[in-house]
Protein backbone atom coordinates (compact mmCIF):
# COMPACT_ATOMS: atom_id res chain seq x y z
CA UNK A 1 0.00 0.00 0.00
CA UNK A 2 1.23 3.31 -0.82
CA UNK A 3 2.02 6.27 1.12
CA UNK A 4 -1.11 8.14 -0.59
CA UNK A 5 -3.34 4.80 -0.61
CA UNK A 6 -2.95 4.98 3.36
CA UNK A 7 -3.85 8.41 3.82
CA UNK A 8 -6.93 8.26 1.67
CA UNK A 9 -8.24 5.20 3.97
CA UNK A 10 -7.23 7.17 7.08
CA UNK A 11 -9.12 10.14 5.55
CA UNK A 12 -11.99 8.42 4.41
CA UNK A 13 -12.17 6.67 7.79
CA UNK A 14 -12.32 10.14 9.22
CA UNK A 15 -14.83 11.50 7.05
CA UNK A 16 -16.87 8.47 8.23
CA UNK A 17 -16.73 9.07 11.78
CA UNK A 18 -17.44 12.58 11.43
CA UNK A 19 -20.61 11.35 9.07
CA UNK A 20 -22.32 8.83 11.64
CA UNK A 21 -21.54 11.67 14.40
CA UNK A 22 -24.68 14.05 14.81
CA UNK A 23 -26.73 15.47 18.26
CA UNK A 24 -29.25 13.50 17.12
CA UNK A 25 -27.32 10.15 17.18
CA UNK A 26 -25.63 10.97 20.20
CA UNK A 27 -28.59 11.61 21.80
CA UNK A 28 -29.82 8.68 21.03
CA UNK A 29 -27.13 6.22 21.96
CA UNK A 30 -26.97 8.56 25.45
CA UNK A 31 -30.98 7.74 25.94
CA UNK A 32 -30.06 3.94 25.41
CA UNK A 33 -28.69 4.10 28.09
CA UNK A 34 -30.82 5.42 30.90
CA UNK A 35 -33.29 2.98 32.68
CA UNK A 36 -35.81 5.85 32.65
CA UNK A 37 -35.86 6.27 29.41
CA UNK A 38 -36.71 2.97 28.96
CA UNK A 39 -39.18 3.08 32.19
CA UNK A 40 -41.09 6.01 30.29
CA UNK A 41 -41.28 4.55 27.14
CA UNK A 42 -42.93 1.46 28.12
CA UNK A 43 -45.27 3.05 30.81
CA UNK A 44 -46.86 5.30 27.45
CA UNK A 45 -46.91 2.24 25.42
CA UNK A 46 -48.66 0.52 27.25
CA UNK A 47 -51.42 3.70 27.82
CA UNK A 48 -51.15 3.97 23.97
CA UNK A 49 -51.95 0.74 23.17
CA UNK A 50 -54.66 0.86 25.51
CA UNK A 51 -55.92 4.34 24.11
CA UNK A 52 -55.68 2.63 20.04
CA UNK A 53 -56.97 -1.02 21.28
CA UNK A 54 -58.60 -0.90 24.30
CA UNK A 55 -59.96 -4.35 23.12
CA UNK A 56 -56.93 -5.84 23.65
CA UNK A 57 -57.38 -5.07 27.90
CA UNK A 58 -61.12 -5.49 27.97
CA UNK A 59 -64.27 -6.89 26.18
CA UNK A 60 -66.24 -4.98 27.98
CA UNK A 61 -67.67 -1.43 26.17
CA UNK A 62 -67.55 1.50 28.56
CA UNK A 63 -71.95 2.32 29.62
CA UNK A 64 -72.63 -0.71 28.67
CA UNK A 65 -73.82 -3.74 30.80
CA UNK A 66 -74.24 -1.50 33.88
CA UNK A 67 -75.99 -2.78 36.53
CA UNK A 68 -77.41 0.19 39.43
CA UNK A 69 -78.42 -2.60 41.83
CA UNK A 70 -73.80 -3.42 42.00
CA UNK A 71 -73.18 0.09 41.89
CA UNK A 72 -70.03 0.89 44.28
CA UNK A 73 -68.93 -2.63 44.66
CA UNK A 74 -65.39 -3.11 45.69
CA UNK A 75 -62.39 -4.76 43.26
CA UNK A 76 -63.28 -8.11 42.59
CA UNK A 77 -62.86 -11.62 40.14
CA UNK A 78 -65.60 -10.23 38.08
CA UNK A 79 -65.13 -6.48 38.83
CA UNK A 80 -61.00 -6.28 38.90
CA UNK A 81 -61.55 -2.36 39.84
CA UNK A 82 -64.87 -2.51 41.31
CA UNK A 83 -67.86 -0.54 39.86
CA UNK A 84 -68.80 3.10 39.68
CA UNK A 85 -71.77 5.09 40.71
CA UNK A 86 -73.72 3.66 37.75
CA UNK A 87 -73.02 -0.09 38.63
CA UNK A 88 -70.44 -0.26 35.27
CA UNK A 89 -67.48 -2.37 35.38
CA UNK A 90 -64.82 0.60 36.49
CA UNK A 91 -61.82 -1.36 34.84
CA UNK A 92 -63.06 -0.79 31.40
CA UNK A 93 -63.92 2.57 32.13
CA UNK A 94 -60.49 3.33 32.95
CA UNK A 95 -59.43 1.56 29.90
CA UNK A 96 -61.65 3.24 27.68
CA UNK A 97 -60.57 6.69 29.69
CA UNK A 98 -56.94 6.64 27.98
CA UNK A 99 -57.92 7.56 24.59
CA UNK A 100 -59.82 11.43 25.29
CA UNK A 101 -56.98 11.67 27.77
CA UNK A 102 -54.02 10.93 25.52
CA UNK A 103 -55.53 12.38 22.31
CA UNK A 104 -56.41 15.56 23.98
CA UNK A 105 -52.47 15.15 25.13
CA UNK A 106 -50.96 14.60 21.97
CA UNK A 107 -52.96 16.67 19.62
CA UNK A 108 -52.98 19.69 21.64
CA UNK A 109 -48.71 19.38 21.86
CA UNK A 110 -48.42 18.84 18.45
CA UNK A 111 -50.69 21.50 16.83
CA UNK A 112 -49.34 23.73 19.34
CA UNK A 113 -45.78 22.74 18.46
CA UNK A 114 -46.39 23.49 14.15
CA UNK A 115 -47.87 27.51 15.62
CA UNK A 116 -44.35 27.42 18.09
CA UNK A 117 -41.86 26.54 14.88
CA UNK A 118 -43.54 28.26 12.07
CA UNK A 119 -44.29 31.58 13.64
CA UNK A 120 -41.44 31.46 16.16
CA UNK A 121 -39.04 30.79 12.77
CA UNK A 122 -40.54 34.02 10.97
CA UNK A 123 -40.25 35.78 14.31
CA UNK A 124 -36.58 35.04 14.92
CA UNK A 125 -35.31 34.98 11.59
CA UNK A 126 -37.09 38.25 9.94
CA UNK A 127 -37.66 40.53 13.48
CA UNK A 128 -38.55 44.49 12.94
CA UNK A 129 -42.25 44.23 12.91
CA UNK A 130 -42.75 40.27 12.31
CA UNK A 131 -41.19 40.24 15.89
CA UNK A 132 -42.97 42.59 17.22
CA UNK A 133 -46.37 41.51 16.24
CA UNK A 134 -45.79 37.58 17.10
CA UNK A 135 -44.26 38.54 20.07
CA UNK A 136 -46.90 41.01 21.68
CA UNK A 137 -49.55 39.12 20.42
CA UNK A 138 -47.58 35.92 22.77
CA UNK A 139 -47.71 38.08 25.61
CA UNK A 140 -51.08 38.89 25.67
CA UNK A 141 -52.29 34.45 25.14
CA UNK A 142 -49.63 34.34 27.76
CA UNK A 143 -51.24 36.30 30.40
CA UNK A 144 -54.05 34.15 30.49
CA UNK A 145 -53.88 31.35 33.03
CA UNK A 146 -54.35 28.24 31.53
CA UNK A 147 -57.08 26.53 33.70
CA UNK A 148 -58.73 29.32 34.25
CA UNK A 149 -58.72 30.62 30.55
CA UNK A 150 -59.88 26.91 29.68
CA UNK A 151 -62.87 27.06 32.37
CA UNK A 152 -64.20 30.51 31.16
CA UNK A 153 -64.32 29.65 27.55
CA UNK A 154 -65.84 26.34 27.78
CA UNK A 155 -68.38 27.30 29.98
CA UNK A 156 -69.28 29.75 27.42
CA UNK A 157 -69.71 27.56 24.79
CA UNK A 158 -71.32 24.03 26.27
CA UNK A 159 -71.95 20.98 24.73
CA UNK A 160 -68.60 20.38 23.30
CA UNK A 161 -66.47 17.19 23.00
CA UNK A 162 -62.62 16.03 22.27
CA UNK A 163 -62.60 18.63 19.43
CA UNK A 164 -63.87 21.58 21.01
CA UNK A 165 -61.58 20.63 24.10
CA UNK A 166 -58.64 20.76 21.71
CA UNK A 167 -59.34 23.58 20.21
CA UNK A 168 -58.90 25.93 23.38
CA UNK A 169 -56.23 23.67 25.09
CA UNK A 170 -54.01 24.50 21.52
CA UNK A 171 -55.26 28.43 21.87
CA UNK A 172 -53.72 28.65 25.53
CA UNK A 173 -50.90 26.39 25.17
CA UNK A 174 -48.97 27.82 22.45
CA UNK A 175 -46.92 30.52 24.11
CA UNK A 176 -44.46 28.89 25.79
CA UNK A 177 -43.14 26.48 22.95
CA UNK A 178 -43.29 30.23 20.69
CA UNK A 179 -40.92 31.71 22.91
CA UNK A 180 -38.49 28.76 23.03
CA UNK A 181 -37.83 28.90 19.60
CA UNK A 182 -37.51 32.47 18.57
CA UNK A 183 -35.50 32.70 21.12
CA UNK A 184 -33.42 29.52 19.68
CA UNK A 185 -33.82 31.13 16.00
CA UNK A 186 -32.09 34.01 16.95
CA UNK A 187 -29.47 32.82 18.63
CA UNK A 188 -28.26 30.39 15.13
CA UNK A 189 -29.64 32.97 12.41
CA UNK A 190 -26.31 34.71 11.96
CA UNK A 191 -23.99 31.77 12.77
CA UNK A 192 -21.18 31.17 9.98
CA UNK A 193 -22.72 28.51 8.69
CA UNK A 194 -26.33 30.77 7.98
CA UNK A 195 -23.95 33.31 6.18
CA UNK A 196 -22.53 30.95 4.35
CA UNK A 197 -25.47 29.62 2.83
CA UNK A 198 -26.77 33.11 1.80
CA UNK A 199 -23.54 34.41 0.55
CA UNK A 200 -24.27 30.99 -1.77
CA UNK A 201 -27.55 32.37 -2.76
CA UNK A 202 -29.64 30.22 -0.53
CA UNK A 203 -33.09 31.30 -0.48
CA UNK A 204 -34.92 32.35 3.27
CA UNK A 205 -36.66 29.47 2.87
CA UNK A 206 -33.93 27.20 2.17
CA UNK A 207 -31.96 28.69 4.85
CA UNK A 208 -34.23 28.48 7.40
CA UNK A 209 -35.62 24.52 6.17
CA UNK A 210 -31.77 23.37 5.93
CA UNK A 211 -29.75 25.27 8.22
CA UNK A 212 -31.80 26.95 11.20
CA UNK A 213 -34.43 24.76 11.90
CA UNK A 214 -32.29 21.67 12.43
CA UNK A 215 -30.19 23.44 14.88
CA UNK A 216 -32.84 25.13 17.02
CA UNK A 217 -35.76 22.68 17.20
CA UNK A 218 -33.92 20.29 19.85
CA UNK A 219 -35.17 22.35 22.90
CA UNK A 220 -38.80 22.89 21.28
CA UNK A 221 -39.10 19.39 21.58
CA UNK A 222 -37.50 18.87 25.09
CA UNK A 223 -40.53 21.13 26.00
CA UNK A 224 -43.09 19.64 23.88
CA UNK A 225 -42.68 15.96 25.57
CA UNK A 226 -42.96 18.01 28.79
CA UNK A 227 -46.19 19.91 27.70
CA UNK A 228 -47.77 17.17 27.03
CA UNK A 229 -48.15 15.67 30.47
CA UNK A 230 -49.24 19.46 31.59
CA UNK A 231 -51.88 19.21 28.94
CA UNK A 232 -53.21 16.37 30.06
CA UNK A 233 -53.21 17.68 33.79
CA UNK A 234 -54.80 20.48 32.71
CA UNK A 235 -57.23 18.26 30.48
CA UNK A 236 -58.11 16.10 33.62
CA UNK A 237 -58.45 19.22 35.88
CA UNK A 238 -61.09 20.48 33.09
CA UNK A 239 -63.09 17.28 33.46
CA UNK A 240 -62.76 17.03 37.28
CA UNK A 241 -64.87 20.80 37.33
CA UNK A 242 -67.26 19.63 35.10
CA UNK A 243 -66.41 21.93 32.10
CA UNK A 244 -64.39 19.66 30.33
CA UNK A 245 -65.78 16.28 28.43
CA UNK A 246 -69.17 15.27 29.27
CA UNK A 247 -70.90 11.97 30.08
CA UNK A 248 -71.52 9.37 28.46
CA UNK A 249 -67.77 10.35 27.04
CA UNK A 250 -65.46 8.69 29.77
CA UNK A 251 -61.80 9.63 30.81
CA UNK A 252 -59.93 9.35 33.76
CA UNK A 253 -60.97 13.22 34.50
CA UNK A 254 -64.38 12.92 34.17
CA UNK A 255 -63.55 9.49 36.81
CA UNK A 256 -62.20 11.62 39.69
CA UNK A 257 -65.12 14.25 39.57
CA UNK A 258 -67.35 11.48 39.82
CA UNK A 259 -65.57 9.86 42.61
CA UNK A 260 -64.71 12.76 44.50
CA UNK A 261 -67.93 12.58 46.70
CA UNK A 262 -67.80 9.31 47.37
CA UNK A 263 -63.91 8.84 48.50
CA UNK A 264 -63.93 8.13 51.57
CA UNK A 265 -66.64 4.95 51.38
CA UNK A 266 -65.45 4.16 48.47
CA UNK A 267 -62.04 4.66 48.21
CA UNK A 268 -61.34 2.60 44.55
CA UNK A 269 -63.35 4.96 42.41
CA UNK A 270 -60.69 7.65 43.20
CA UNK A 271 -57.13 5.55 43.03
CA UNK A 272 -57.87 3.54 40.05
CA UNK A 273 -57.91 7.05 37.02
CA UNK A 274 -55.70 9.03 39.57
CA UNK A 275 -53.01 6.33 39.58
CA UNK A 276 -52.84 6.00 35.59
CA UNK A 277 -53.38 9.54 35.25
CA UNK A 278 -50.58 10.21 37.38
CA UNK A 279 -48.22 7.13 36.01
CA UNK A 280 -49.04 8.62 32.77
CA UNK A 281 -47.72 12.58 33.10
CA UNK A 282 -44.91 11.31 35.38
CA UNK A 283 -43.71 8.98 32.25
CA UNK A 284 -43.73 12.10 30.22
CA UNK A 285 -42.13 14.36 32.37
CA UNK A 286 -39.35 11.96 32.74
CA UNK A 287 -39.03 11.23 29.48
CA UNK A 288 -38.47 15.25 28.58
CA UNK A 289 -36.19 15.33 31.70
CA UNK A 290 -34.04 12.19 29.95
CA UNK A 291 -34.45 13.89 26.67
CA UNK A 292 -32.95 16.88 27.72
CA UNK A 293 -29.99 15.06 29.13
CA UNK A 294 -29.39 13.50 25.70
CA UNK A 295 -29.74 16.61 23.76
CA UNK A 296 -27.49 18.93 26.19
CA UNK A 297 -23.97 18.18 26.07
CA UNK A 298 -23.62 20.13 29.30
CA UNK A 299 -25.67 17.45 31.16
CA UNK A 300 -24.07 14.55 30.02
Amino acid sequence: MTTKEAQAEVTAAAGGEVGRASLWGDAWRDLRRRWIFWCSVSVLAVVAVMAARPGLFTGTVANEGCDPNLAKLGPSGEHWFGTDLAGCDYYAHVVHGARPTLLIGVAVTLFALLIAVVFGMLSGYYGGVVDAVVSRLTDVFFGLPFVLGGTVILVAFPGHGIGAMTLVLVLLGWTTMIRVMRGQVISVRDADYVQAARLLGASDRRVMARHILPNAIAPVIVVATLNVGNVIVGEATLDFLGVGLQYPQVSWGLQLGQAKDAFMAHPHLLIFPAAFLSATVLSFLLLGDAVRDALDPKLR
